[in-house]
């Protein structure tokens, strides 16, 4: 016969387990508005814990949100106080960015985790702007982000970011990563001189740049965004084999010419096994600043058209802008220049829905498995 106490404690546990279950079935409602998932459903809800009519648990979001983590916490909160009996909640939500997979057979760089390759089929795209305004707004959210500027031929990364100077080496061996608006950089435009040609064969090119990527001691990066040379040649094809990439980033305009040469990038990407993780249609709209009227100039939906047809996610246009090149020319992008304005809105828009699909994509489980030692026993 069950006794006084033991009854008393099997149902304070029944109404414990009874209002646990009310709690997660009210935050099962707040929805994460960048996926459309609840929080319970995608897992980011960890550790509820309720005691009485104390309320706490955590939320990891995989992707960095510094600017919408305090909406997500009030969201949280409000919901779980709609339970009976709960007065007092606390709500840790974080962001948690961790190494997805990559090409098979090529390991992980130590210090990085999700490497993402931004690359266009030819030159004069954009692609080197958008790269480093995709790594300061993915920054902005919280993330810490390296960028390597990828062409050995015509580096512009140096002045994009405001600056010069040579990196430090500890040990003569490796190199220090620059630093400019939170961001790590490493460029071969460190190492030359501004007015140098760098003269060198492809084999010689695609050595000094594993060797920028390898011997550089990037710190703890969540993203090392990766500008890469134009075109599909050997540098561009090495790099695509050899370095572990979680991902790829295709930038082109809206021109029938570019989209060719972009097509050919998509495929480039394809028969390495690199992901694509979107199209960015930059200079898709110039706005006259005088009169205001909008003009097509190179043409009207190119990106969007080839997105659909190749079924690559559309991470939407990129306006011709004369403010666009005047701040990337003074060293402060636009995302550092006005963080708050319309075009650095679009530029985090992109990095929001990059580091999303990133977040979908299978994780790198290498470093969970022990390594294997083999010993001759004497």
């Amino acid at each position: 016969m069950m006794g006084f106490i033991d009854l008393l404690l099997k149902t304070r546990m029944t109404a414990q387990n009874l209002t646990t279950e009310a709690v997660q079935a009210a935050l099962q409602t707040v929805l994460d508005l960048n996926t459309g998932k609840s929080f319970v459903a995608s897992k980011a809800l960890k550790n509820l814990v309720v005691s009485g009519s104390e309320v706490s648990f955590d939320v990891e979001l995989p992707y960095p949100a510094k600017s919408q983590i305090p909406a997500v916490r009030a969201n949280l909160i409000a919901a779980a106080k709609t339970v009976a009996g709960v007065e007092n909640v606390s709500a840790n939500v974080i962001s948690k960015v961790t190494a997805h997979a990559v090409q098979r057979g090529v390991q992980l760089l130590p210090g990085v985790k999700n490497i993402v390759a931004v690359a266009s089929g030819k030159g004069g795209v954009g692609k080197s702007t958008t790269a480093i305004n995709l790594a300061l707004a993915l920054s902005a959210e919280g993330a810490s982000v390296g960028l390597l500027d990828a062409d050995i031929y015509g580096p512009s990364v140096p002045m994009m970011a405001g600056i010069d100077g040579r990196p430090d080496t500890q040990d003569g061996k490796t190199m220090e990563p620059m630093h400019s608006h939170g961001l790590q950089i490493m460029s071969i435009g460190f190492l030359v001189d501004a007015d140098q040609a760098m003269i060198w064969r492809g084999p010689m090119a695609t050595q000094a740049l594993e060797q920028l990527l390898r011997q550089t001691n990037w710190k703890d990066l969540d993203y090392l965004i990766v500008d890469m040379p134009p075109g599909t040649g050997d540098i561009a094809l090495t790099l695509s084999q050899k370095v572990p990439m979680t991902g790829a980033v295709i930038v082109t305009t809206p021109q029938d010419i570019a989209l060719i040469d972009a097509k050919k990038g998509i495929k480039m990407f394809e028969k390495v096994g690199v992901p694509i993780l979107g199209l960015v249609e930059n200079m898709a709209v110039h706005v006259c600043s005088q009169c205001g009227h909008a003009e097509h100039i190179f043409g009207v939906d190119g990106g969007k058209v080839m997105a659909k047809e190749y079924n690559i996610d559309y991470l939407g246009a990129l306006p011709l802008s004369r403010t666009i090149r005047e701040q990337v020319d003074a060293g402060n992008p636009t995302v550092v220049s006005s963080p708050d304005g319309e075009i650095a809105g679009l530029y985090k828009a992109v990095a929001r829905q990059v580091a999303l699909a990133i977040a979908q994509k299978n994780k790198d489980f290498s470093s969970k498995f022990p390594s294997i030692k083999i010993s001759k026993e004497t």
